[in-house]
């Protein structure tokens, strides 16, 4: 199978995720859907040429891949005319495989991806963290590509992106963007954050929070004036600052605490959602720290964040139920499905009965 065409096709079906995997044939998802191809399954020579193929074309060696005693590979790569693509190559069963992300060349349409205006507005801040939060493959990436495009747009400045592959490519608009591929041009997150604070910065997105390091790092740099976004795998705001606390030792949660509750401004926790049609939709928890928030963070009374963020609609907050629970009176989700997702199922489904939906 020859690559290029592969994915082009892939491209030509809206695909969002590829699957290379030996004893199944050709695999795509598109619309939240898997969809198998009519074909002889993969063997594994078959997924091992892909993968060479894929090498081959992105201009990289393998001999870290296959040297590596992890077995895994992470990257990106563009093919003229056709796409840019995220790759994760591994092994299973003693057999290569990958699973390729397709990201259309430009920049995403905060309309077509449904992202609220609230959630663009935050591109007004000046400093402090905005985290983006949620599972895997819930267009996290996305949200951030439209927010720091924006910024692009909308002011002076430097800004310095920091990716575990670079997805989306930014030109220069009214600001200049430095966008660095870890570990292609920089070993860690934590090695180019420490950088990126000598270079000037005014914009800093960091791909992923992953450890205490480049957690309190990048604290430290949203402490600094400068306004830094980044992401973390975790579902709604309150489970987010529990995460962010308990990657530090019982000694040190107290002050990362008082910390957190004087740098953080926003956390949007989003997850896709199937439709009626057949698709899928994002659905937005929206919190922006008021004081109140600032002092349950600093109060460890995270269990409280949700009643605030409820109470918040006037400042641009909404909570993940009520956006289902929107969702479903526009017709677009149905209740069952609404009721699958939400945080507070109980609560959902009374809210549901009252309104009559």
């Amino acid at each position: 199978m020859e690559l290029k065409q592969l994915l082009k096709d892939m491209v030509d079906v809206s695909a969002s995720d590829v699957f290379i995997i030996a004893g199944l044939p050709l695999t795509y998802e598109a619309s939240g859907r898997q969809v198998r191809l009519d074909i002889a399954p993969f063997m594994p020579a078959d997924t091992e040429e892909i993968v060479r193929s894929i090498y081959a074309v992105s201009g990289r060696s393998m001999d870290g891949f296959e040297r590596s005693s992890n077995h895994d590979d992470d990257f990106s790569f563009a093919i003229a005319g056709i796409g840019r693509f995220r790759v994760n190559i591994f092994r299973q069963r003693g057999s290569y495989g990958a699973v390729i992300r397709v990201i259309p060349f430009g920049l995403p349409d905060p309309a077509a991806f449904h992202i609220p205006d609230e959630v663009l507005r935050l591109t007004q801040f000046q400093k402090g963290l905005v985290l983006v939060t949620g599972p895997a493959g819930v267009g996290k990436s996305t949200t951030l590509a439209c927010i720091i495009d924006k910024l692009n747009h909308e002011r002076t400045g430097h800004i310095v992106t920091m990716e575990d592959p670079i997805e989306y490519i930014h030109r220069h608009g009214t600001c200049i963007v430095t966008q660095r591929e870890v570990p292609t041009d920089v070993a860690t997150y934590g090695e180019a954050l420490r950088s990126a604070m000598r270079e000037s910065p005014d914009v800093i997105l960091l791909g992923e929070m992953r450890d205490q390091e480049t957690i309190g790092t990048a604290v430290t740099a949203a402490e600094m004036a400068q306004l830094l976004f980044s992401t973390l795998h975790t579902s709604g705001a309150a489970s987010t600052v529990d995460r962010i606390v308990d990657a530090f030792p019982a000694s040190q949660q107290r002050q990362i605490r008082i910390q957190l509750s004087m740098v953080l401004r926003a956390i949007v926790s989003q997850q896709l959602v199937p439709t009626i049609d057949g698709g899928v939709m994002p659905a937005f928890e929206i919190m922006v720290t008021n004081t109140a928030i600032r002092n349950l963070i600093r109060e460890a009374k995270t269990h409280q964040i949700d009643s605030a963020i409820a109470a918040g609609g006037a400042e641009g907050m909404r909570t993940m139920d009520q956006s289902l629970f929107e969702l479903v009176k526009a017709g677009k989700v149905a209740k069952e499905v609404a009721l699958q997702y939400g945080h507070h199922q109980e609560a959902l489904a009374k809210r549901f009965e009252v309104e009559g939906l």
